[in-house]
């Protein structure tokens, strides 16, 4: 269940080009911005509610610099916690130009529970990333690096995505990034799909959408771990994702929003 939190980030990822200039005018969301998910986990040919995701932005100050807060959560529900318990708390600080300032993931995951932070200084043609990794009853891991590339946090990395424009992108098309992720700085790949309408169960709307595949590549060969959808217009909102798991399958559908920066023109049908 871990994946489904990373895939709600990496689905507005797949729109960041793999180098790019730090600072970036935001075009897609407002402070005040909230998503809701539910998450659903096939278990002997029954689909279960899995528990629930959510993503909030408000305005905020770190160390006394005006900026965004993202906080995005995930709580698994009584059923699933009698398997395995799920609790993420993920709160990224970044500036007006979507540049991360600090990122913090706490998390309760079975019976394993761990912190992991990343702390960013901006230069003129690189970036320095500190970090700090600390599984409970292990030694802190921590880790210093300087990249000429941008580097970010999983939540940083989602709010930045979604102001790019990915309409020159072709299907089969590979997005490499740099992200830091438990103590570590490492590359990840997604793959553009193509374009497809899909209709919400739930509210019975219908989303034109860009579909992206998130892959790890193991002994020379493409192992595909998601698919997700993303709205194709300017707010880029995840509204769908299926994960291929080692244990089964899994699948978070957005079940509310608060009123997006820009008109919802990926909608086709309601």
């Amino acid at each position: 269940m871990k994946k489904i939190l990373a895939t709600i980030v990496l689905a507005a990822a797949a729109l960041m080009p793999a180098a790019a200039q730090c600072p970036l005018k935001n075009t897609a969301f407002n402070a005040g911005e909230t998503l809701r998910y539910q998450l659903y986990f096939n278990w002997k040919f029954v689909w279960l509610k899995a528990g629930t995701a959510s993503l909030d932005i408000k305005d905020a100050s770190y160390k006394g610099q005006q900026c965004l807060k993202a906080s995005l959560i995930t709580k698994g529900s009584p059923r699933t916690d009698k398997f395995f318990m799920m609790r993420d708390t993920l709160t990224s600080f970044f500036t007006p130009a979507l540049e991360p300032l600090y990122y913090r993931k706490g998390a309760r995951e079975g019976k394993r529970y761990y912190t992991d932070e990343a702390w960013y200084t901006h230069r003129a043609s690189a970036v320095d990333v500190r970090q700090l990794y600390h599984r409970e009853g292990s030694e802190p891991r921590t880790n210093e690096q300087t990249s000429a590339e941008c580097v970010f946090d999983m939540v940083s990395m989602m709010m930045r995505a979604r102001s790019f424009d990915p309409s020159a992108y072709k299907e089969g098309q590979r997005i490499s990034f740099l992200m830091a992720d438990n103590g570590r700085v490492k590359s990840e790949t997604l793959v553009f799909r193509g374009r497809e309408n899909f209709k919400m169960e739930s509210t019975g709307i219908t989303y034109r959408c860009l579909v992206f595949s998130f892959i790890e590549r193991k002994n020379k060969k493409d192992k595909e771990v998601v698919t997700f959808y993303i709205t194709d217009d300017k707010n880029h909102i995840p509204v769908r994702l299926d994960l291929f798991l080692r244990f089964g399958t899994a699948k978070a559908f957005l079940t509310s929003q608060t009123e997006p920066r820009n008109p919802q023109t990926s909608i086709i049908k309601k």
